[in-house]
């Protein structure tokens, strides 16, 4: 049996992570190379992205804004071998800066919270590319591999059967394997006038958080299946998802 490791090294991205190997009942476990989530890949080097094609990528879901894009821009955007789709998750969203400011106990919870309920046709058309992929690995990432991407993969975690306390483990694993970039992220929202305890808030992989999210999802919707019938996938569709993890 092949051993896997979670975090996939790279040069130029600190937040690519295999979502395999987490149990789901019954002796069984996520299936590994089916799903990575991720930071941003504008840094790549020719070498990363030669590697990521090796291991198996053929989807590349980018999550962030087109003002982020054009910023930094996708090396996966020309790439033939690859299929590319860009949906910016928290379009319909105001800025998180804003969010907080609204409320004296903000916590990244609620702009998750906010996100399942406002942000339905961006996660059903990232759900919907997840479960019409080609074979092969579906990566899918923002900037840093926190929000965005905690979202999906906390929706596909719980679909495929994961338990709550292993996705939360899972969406916090980023406070660790990513505070060095992190940190700088913190130093650049100082220096454009964000409150230093409001970065650090925004910036926290908090069990909480995500704790707060899954809650939100069995109180309000009942499952992620039942979710993502909600937001208009059919049942083919999250037939599908269900077997991107499960094996």
């Amino acid at each position: 049996m092949e051993n896997y490791e979670r975090l996939i090294v790279l040069d130029g991205a600190r937040n690519v992570r295999d979502l395999g190997g987490y149990p789901v009942g019954d002796g069984r476990q996520t299936r590994w190379r089916s799903l990575l989530r991720g930071d941003a890949l504008h840094m790549l080097s020719e070498a990363d992205i030669e590697a990521l094609i090796a291991h198996g990528v053929t989807t590349v879901i980018d999550l962030r804004n087109p003002q982020e894009r054009e910023r930094e821009a996708n090396p996966f955007m020309n790439d033939a071998r690859v299929r590319y789709e860009n949906v910016s998750l928290f379009s319909a969203l105001a800025p998180v800066e804003m969010m907080a400011a609204q409320s004296i106990d903000f916590d990244m919870g609620d702009r998750y919270c906010h996100a399942l309920d406002n942000c339905q046709l961006a996660i059903a058309k990232v759900l919907t590319t997840i479960a019409r992929a080609p074979d092969g690995i579906v990566l899918f990432h923002c900037t840093a591999g926190k929000d965005r991407t905690g979202i999906i993969a906390a929706l596909m975690l719980a679909h495929a059967g994961v338990d709550e306390a292993t996705i939360i483990e899972d969406y916090a694993l980023t406070g660790s394997i990513f505070a060095p970039v992190l940190a700088e992220f913190r130093a650049r929202a100082i220096a454009r006038g964000v409150p230093s305890d409001l970065a650090d808030l925004i910036l926290t992989s908090a069990p909480q958080s995500m704790a707060r999210t899954l809650g939100y999802l069995a109180g309000q919707y009942g499952s992620a299946g039942t979710y993502f019938a909600q937001i208009g996938l059919g049942e083919a569709e999250i037939a599908s998802l269900e077997q991107r993890l499960c094996s």
